[in-house]
């Protein structure tokens, strides 16, 4: 039990690693926590829409995919052209002892392996959370995220990613509390 619970602590670390990236796009912040939960809650949206794939595998490898960085901390694209984590070290160590530590290996495997259904639906969770940053960020004024869009968008690699990324990009950030909001007529007084 005791290494289950150290795994918790670590785990726990990504709450207080920022994400690098956003200190070039000049706008906003998350940790990889944050992110870890919202690529998660896109890959449940995702498995809803493909019945057909293992839910609880995406899930699951959605929500560990950058477990490593608790060890190797979060590197940008500016980062990784001069420091080459270890991360298949960072994995070993990590789920070294654990009962269930293959599986969890596996499941990082599988995710930079990219080869099955679950695995390019977890890599477009991971953008489509990004681009919902973007386009939030696009929404209320901010410029830089105009020039990243069409990168990100033009890394999804399925239809259901496609699709998502389509519909964000036709949708304001605000408008699921607008429209049950502001036409209240309590509300306009």
């Amino acid at each position: 039990m005791r290494n289950i619970v150290n795994l918790l602590f670590e785990a726990k670390m990504l709450k207080e690693i920022p994400r690098s990236g956003y200190h070039f796009l000049g706008a906003g912040e998350e940790s990889v926590a944050e992110h870890s939960f919202m690529i998660t809650f896109v890959a449940y949206a995702m498995a809803q829409m493909e019945p057909e794939v293992d839910a609880l595998k995406l899930i699951s490898m959605c929500l560990v995919h950058d477990l490593p960085e608790a060890r190797t901390g979060d590197l940008n694209y500016v980062q990784k052209n001069y420091v080459a984590p270890d991360e298949d070290k960072a994995v070993r160590d990590t789920v070294q002892n654990l009962p269930f530590g293959p599986n969890m290996a596996g499941l990082l495997e599988e995710f930079r392996a990219g080869r099955t259904r679950e695995s390019q639906l977890a890599h477009d969770a991971d953008q489509i959370a990004f681009i919902l940053d973007l386009k939030a960020l696009s929404d209320i004024g901010h410029a830089p995220p105009q020039k990243w869009l069409p990168t990100v968008l033009q890394r999804l690699r399925t239809d259901t990613g496609q699709l998502m990324a389509k519909k964000i990009m036709e949708t304001e950030w605000d408008e699921w509390w607008l429209k049950n909001y502001v036409d209240i007529p309590a509300l306009k007084q």
